[in-house]
């Protein structure tokens, strides 16, 4: 029996079943969970709370990464890099998993925003993928570049006593290292000045919104 064409219409099936699974289904980790072997410590409710409200918005952008990896692998016209999207999705999925975990330790909910994170996020991704395989690949450098930055805000936010946050926040940023570095070496332009001072304001907009909501 021959192999089945697979149709755009499958493809966009097939984008649908994936935001639903991120936006619905609880993630799975193929790693240990980073704070395995750390104590919780934190006992103070403001404390609790902060930090439910810091790891609501790491999930957010973990929810936003997903988008735009998956957005990029779809409209990518090479194929090393629609494969290299699609591992760094896999990878990204257990710090997903990592944030839910720890935001139900912490009996935080996830942000009721990140539908919309998604769909704007796979928007932009398409549109990156688009641009070309350098144009691609710069667009996820600088994304990693920003969530370092953002990420060790958050380590010097979070509560002394919360370990166990601390833990996860710390390997999502070494990934998000490892990520930028393997666009850069693929061949990643720089992108202009004004792109990235975008990319920043839209990424604050998502971080204090749904360090609310």
């Amino acid at each position: 029996m021959p192999d089945r064409t697979v149709t755009p219409l499958d493809r966009f099936i097939g984008e649908i079943d994936k935001a639903i699974k991120v936006l619905t289904v609880p993630a799975h980790t193929t790693r240990t969970f980073p704070a395995a072997a750390a104590g919780d410590a934190v006992e103070a409710e403001g404390e609790r709370v902060e930090s439910g409200r810091l790891m609501r918005v790491n999930h957010s952008g973990e929810v936003a990464a997903q988008a735009l990896y998956q957005g990029q692998a779809l409209t990518a016209s090479d194929g090393a890099v629609a494969a290299a999207m699609r591992q760094a999705a896999a990878e990204e999925m257990d710090h997903l998993a990592w944030c839910e975990e720890r935001l139900r330790e912490l009996n935080c909910r996830t942000s009721i925003l990140n539908p919309l994170w998604y769909l704007g996020s796979f928007a932009i991704g398409a549109a990156a993928g688009a641009r070309g395989r350098r144009a691609s690949l710069g667009f996820i450098a600088e994304t990693e570049k920003q969530v370092e930055a953002h990420l060790r805000t958050h380590m010097e936010r979070l509560p002394a006593a919360d370990r166990r946050s601390r833990a996860i926040v710390l390997q999502m940023t070494h990934d998000e290292i490892s990520h930028g570095a393997k666009a850069a070496s693929l061949g990643a332009d720089e992108l202009p000045l004004p792109l990235r001072l975008a990319m920043r304001l839209t990424a604050r907009i998502m971080t204090r919104s749904s360090y609310w909501l």
